[in-house]
């Protein structure tokens, strides 16, 4: 069971973050009409904080982990 929570939690993650790298180019800067009526419109800066927030968090949570589980096979050696 621990084992399908990492996976679907590695996989929610990973969408987060592929939209998150994707979403500045999907979206016109010089047009508020793409972005007034998103989640955190109608400022660019609220839909990007809404839209790339959570990938940036998952991004960051996967190199603590990966850092972490280093870490730990280095002490095991």
């Amino acid at each position: 069971m621990k084992r399908i929570l990492q996976f679907s939690a590695f996989v929610v993650g990973g969408y987060l973050v592929v939209r998150a790298a994707i979403d500045p180019f999907t979206r016109d800067a010089s047009d508020p009409s793409t972005y007034e009526n998103d989640w955190g419109g109608p400022t660019l800066i609220g839909a990007y904080a809404v839209h790339m927030g959570p990938g940036i968090v998952c991004a960051a949570l996967f190199v603590w982990w990966l850092v972490a589980r280093s870490r730990r096979r280095r002490a095991a050696e």
